[in-house]
């Protein structure tokens, strides 16, 4: 007896018995209840199904007409970039042990996964100069929003300033996790393609929980953390940075410079694009901030033969601890994605991550050169990492229309969330050749001479 669908595992007389136990004669008694107007009545308005060779060759053609960075070099990141990630990475995670692993909850079968976690928190310990990491995660989004949940339950103020340099994503996820927690978010402006200080010092106040920039910031410049933790520290205010983890291979770690919470995502270290996700957040904070930490913490301990061992340390989290105590409901990790990210940046090492962070910086400053040199005028007035703005003569769209025509991902438009007419955020990772870089500048600089 074979089923009457092809995913489904009830046959016929399945079906059968299950009417008669129910002692009804058919399905439709089952939706009796239910007013004939609501009903579905006839077939739904989809295509027949097809033999699943045919289906698959149909679902290829769809695929194959997408553009994607393995055909065309691209200059796209806004928050996903296209970086080098090492074959070792998808050999490992492919692995069944951690391929289908969940939250490790009975620890003693589950020292592998545990390691692999408590390596990755040891790893983000080091890039941000904080004390403690947790176990990942969602994405640096949804982070940067358990970051300002965090101090508001800690300060118990109701204020989070924000910079309007953070990625726009952020701040719209930000202002939708605040309105469901009812704490108030205020944006500081922008001075030029950085924080406004003079604005920012005089929205901080005895009300305000915490202070919240990017580093480098969604321009691609690079915020003077320094001078921003001396406004929040004025007034006893939470210094938030969402930092962009293989920029900090280069820059001084935001720990060092007062930050009280680091967030970010690890999407740059390991991770691929995948046309947006899934990613996977960080999130650190200094020693007083351990017990408040969302998530989980995977510690090392000794067993009783004095062997190295993991166990789930801290899981601050509604399930485990009174409701009205807890900062966050954060209830899974991005455990694959947290052990590709271990798994990278362990491939390439200090100096690996050092010198790949370098080539993002050089040859973000060798494009900008080139196009100032070609008459362009280049907006960013700080010191950059691998994304800068660029003015054009013509829009976004139209210069990504020909960019497409040459075979070459342009970058993004800052027309939609920042009102800026006809300026390119454009990204230059490790990845980018300088052919491929000399190559856009040509076409660009032939759109607007031609």
């Amino acid at each position: 007896m074979t089923s009457t669908y092809r995913y489904l595992p009830d046959t016929k007389q399945d079906q059968e018995e299950m009417l008669a136990l129910l002692s009804i004669s058919s399905t439709e008694a089952l939706f009796e209840d239910l007013p004939e107007e609501i009903r579905l009545d006839g077939e739904l308005n989809i295509p027949e199904a097809v033999p699943e060779p045919l289906l698959l060759k149909k679902m290829q053609q769809l695929a194959g007409q997408n553009i994607n960075a393995n055909q065309y070099p691209t200059f796209l990141g806004a928050g996903t970039y296209d970086h080098y990630i090492p074959s070792v990475v998808n050999h490992m995670i492919s692995r069944s042990e951690f391929y289908t692993a969940y939250t490790p909850y009975q620890p003693e079968i589950s020292q592998g996964e545990l390691q692999a976690i408590f390596e990755f928190q040891t790893m983000v310990c080091e890039l941000t100069g904080m004390d403690v990491a947790n176990s990942s995660m969602y994405d640096g989004f949804t982070s940067l929003a358990e970051a300002a949940s965090l101090a508001v339950a800690h300060t118990k103020r109701s204020k989070v300033i924000v910079s309007q340099a953070v990625h726009p994503e952020s701040r719209a996820v930000l202002k939708t996790v605040a309105d469901g927690q009812t704490y108030i978010i205020e944006e500081t402006r922008l001075a030029g393609d950085v924080t406004d200080l003079k604005q920012l010092e005089e929205q901080v106040d005895q009300n305000t929980a915490a202070v919240i920039v990017q580093y480098p910031n969604f321009f691609g410049s690079i915020e003077d953390l320094a001078e921003l933790k001396k406004i929040a520290a004025a007034k006893g205010v939470l210094f938030i940075v969402s930092a962009n983890p293989l920029a900090l291979a280069l820059l001084e770690a935001p720990g060092n410079l007062g930050a009280d919470i680091v967030v970010g995502d690890m999407q740059p270290l390991g991770i691929p694009m995948s046309f947006g996700g899934p990613h996977c957040g960080y999130f650190a904070v200094d020693k007083k901030l351990m017990r408040k930490i969302p998530g989980r913490i995977v510690g090392q301990t000794a067993d009783d033969q004095g062997k190295r061992g993991f166990v789930l340390t801290l899981q601050a989290r509604e399930q485990h601890i009174r409701r009205d105590k807890a900062s966050s409901n954060i209830c899974s990790n991005q455990a694959l994605n947290a052990l590709s990210s271990a798994i990278c940046m362990s491939a390439l090492g200090k100096q690996g991550i050092r010198d790949m962070a370098q080539l993002n910086f050089e040859k973000a400053a060798y494009m900008a050169k080139r196009l100032k040199e070609k008459g362009f005028i280049i907006e960013n007035q700080a010191p950059f990492f691998n994304e800068f703005i660029v003015k054009l003569p013509l829009s976004v769209k139209e210069a990504n229309a020909k960019l497409l025509e040459a075979g070459i991902i342009g970058g993004f438009d800052l027309g939609s969330d920042y009102g800026f007419e006809n300026q390119m955020l454009i990204a230059v990772t490790e990845q980018r050749s300088k052919e491929e870089i000399d190559q856009f500048i040509n076409v660009l600089e032939a759109v607007v001479n031609g």
